[in-house]
């Protein structure tokens, strides 16, 4: 599930602890389209589980009226993340409208704004 939150996420040392690993793997594919989108595919994960626990913990201090507001606004975020994630996958692009839809959807989960 991607769900965007509106509190800060701390950008520290955090971050770059989850760009590295992608960064090498990016650099270790070669090029290769599948290995480019198991990369991506694996940042993707771990932006998402991410963002999923800054969504709980924003939620576990939100009252009753405002925990339903921001569950609503995630709804509608995921719906138009997902359908502008889908324009991405041009099935006539070839490989690399592959990686670029997946590589979309990765950035759009890491910045949700």
């Amino acid at each position: 599930m991607r769900l965007i939150v509106t509190a800060p996420l701390a950008a520290s040392t955090h971050d770059s602890v989850l760009i590295k690993p992608y960064a090498a793997c990016m650099g270790k594919s070669g090029g290769v389209t599948m290995d480019m989108i198991g990369c991506i595919t694996a940042q993707h994960q771990r932006q998402d589980a991410r963002l999923n626990n800054a969504y709980k913990a924003v939620m576990a201090e939100l009252s009753p009226p405002r925990k339903k507001q921001l569950h609503n606004a995630q709804r509608a975020w995921i719906t138009y993340h997902d359908a502008n994630c889908a324009f991405y996958d041009d099935p006539d692009g070839g490989t690399l409208a592959r990686v670029n839809a997946n590589a979309f959807m990765m950035t759009a989960t890491t910045d949700p704004t």
